[in-house]
């Protein structure tokens, strides 16, 4: 397992780092070789410190954050998580690590810029792989967004789905 530190406003020291490395290993088990990526963001806001694991096993991604006022506590409170989602959706991983249709991983670039009143603060790109309306609705859920862009096999035109506040899903599809 690959795993890649990053902080922000906040100097990283070497025992965090190793503590963190330490606790990460033990998810080793639910993977055959060293296609899994670990994402470990720290991050200091105001009064709050705020971790965040994100893991990608063959363009899968497990996500978990946790926000309290000790790194070492979020770390303890985030393992827990992604192992959980990870047992949850090993099936899934071990399909997909089988199957070789999501093997092209999703780039992520940032832009940071000045604060100035509504700007864009984070960009993001990645690959549309074309999947089913409940491989998307799948996929929101094991990254815990509220909404999912994908390109729709049948159709092959990009579609949005997200949560509704009723809890309920809702599917955009542009008309053509």
């Amino acid at each position: 397992m690959k795993i890649e530190f990053t902080s922000r406003n906040y100097e990283l020291s070497e025992k965090l780092k190793g503590i963190t490395e330490q606790k990460l290993k033990k998810l080793d088990k639910y993977f055959t070789d060293e296609d899994a990526r670990v994402k470990v963001s720290f991050k200091r806001q105001a009064s709050s410190l705020t971790t965040e694991v994100m893991l990608d096993y063959l363009g899968k991604f497990v996500r978990a954050t946790a926000t309290s006022d000790n790194f070492y506590d979020n770390i303890d409170v985030v393992i827990p998580k992604i192992e959980g989602q990870i047992r949850k959706y090993r099936t899934r991983f071990d399909k997909h690590q089988k199957n070789s249709a999501y093997r092209e991983q999703a780039v992520f670039e940032t832009a940071d810029r000045e604060e100035t009143e509504a700007t864009i603060v984070k960009d993001k790109k990645f690959k549309l792989t074309p999947m089913t309306v409940n491989e998307a609705m799948e996929e929101m859920e094991l990254l815990g967004h509220s909404f999912y862009v994908f390109l729709e096999a049948k159709s092959n035109t990009v579609q949005v789905i997200y949560k509704r506040k009723d809890g309920d899903l809702g599917l955009i599809e542009p008309e053509i």
